[in-house]
């Protein structure tokens, strides 16, 4: 039994998208004084991307852990068009009122951190705060370049150790410092065990074809939908080695307005894993001020 599990014990949600999909999602139970915090992983990630972040969390802050369509126990979609955000913005749409939430904290990493600015967007009320792991408004061509040259091209593997590997060898300049263990930990969040016995990436690889048209990683103007975000907490995470999410960029989101935290994640490419300590303070930062903020006036 996983150890994890007992300390924060969560439960397997699940809802139906607008199109009949039906998706999951993580609920880590905490305090009901507080809003929930809604974390949404990258492109190809899933609920396990925020395995530790919940597990550090719940208890004091309830977590819910959305798993988008077509990753992990998501139902695939019927059209790979369906991929983009503002299908994503749908779901989790339908997600939030199902669970007839009005006021949350979200956690955005990479494509999750786009869905939280649509979110802001779609409805500003209801932010307590954000925090945008490794994205902003404008997104380095080079980094889309590098992602769209990997996303969608499946490989399996034996043994987890040969997963470990390969994990390695893609994403040795993201995280230089990490050793086998490190890698091993991560190929577990990346990959599955499929029916055949064999490791595979666990999602569906045709999430791939609308993230290779240009302009539907994104979607509408994102300076705007940023701007959103005003009026509340909201943390910045960057790698300092990302080559998705520029200095200049992160630099600008820092000035636009005010109550926003910049910080750096030193020796980390795209994207931090909110694991750092960098990164664990920041979130301990962000969350006491939503907190504060949620104290009724005496």
């Amino acid at each position: 039994m996983d150890e994890r599990r007992n300390l924060s014990p969560f439960v397997d949600g699940y809802w139906w998208s607008n199109d009949g999909l039906r998706l999951h999602y993580r609920d880590y139970p905490g305090r009901d004084d507080r809003p929930p915090i809604l974390c949404l992983p990258g492109l190809t990630r899933n609920v396990r991307d925020f395995e530790t972040v919940a597990q550090r969390l719940a208890g004091d802050w309830r977590v819910i852990v959305v798993e988008l369509r077509g990753r992990g126990e998501s139902a695939y979609a019927r059209d790979p068009m369906s991929y983009v955000p503002l299908t994503y913005l749908q779901d989790i749409e339908a997600l939030l009122a199902e669970l007839k939430l009005e006021r949350f904290v979200a956690f955005g990493t990479s494509l999750g951190g786009i869905l939280t600015m649509l979110l802001a967007s779609a409805g500003t009320g209801r932010l307590a705060g954000a925090l945008l792991n490794d994205v902003g408004p404008e997104l380095e061509a080079d980094g889309l370049m590098r992602i769209r040259g990997y996303v969608g091209r499946g490989n399996s593997h034996g043994t987890w150790m040969h997963a470990a590997r390969a994990t390695a060898e893609a994403n040795a300049d993201v995280y230089p410092d990490y050793d086998i263990m490190d890698w091993l930990k991560m190929a577990k969040r990346l990959y599955r065990l499929n029916p055949s016995g064999r490791i595979t990436l666990d999602y569906d690889m045709k999430i791939a074809e609308p993230f290779r048209v240009p302009g539907n990683e994104a979607g509408p103007d994102m300076w705007k939908a940023f701007d959103s975000l005003a009026g509340r907490p909201v943390l910045v995470v960057r790698g300092e080695r990302s080559d998705i999410f520029g200095a200049a960029t992160a630099e600008r989101m820092a000035s636009r307005f005010d109550d926003v935290e910049l910080v750096t994640v030193p020796g980390i490419g795209h994207a931090p894993t909110l694991e750092e300590p960098a990164a664990e303070a920041a979130i301990n930062r962000l969350l006491a001020r939503v907190a504060a903020a949620a104290v009724p006036a005496q």
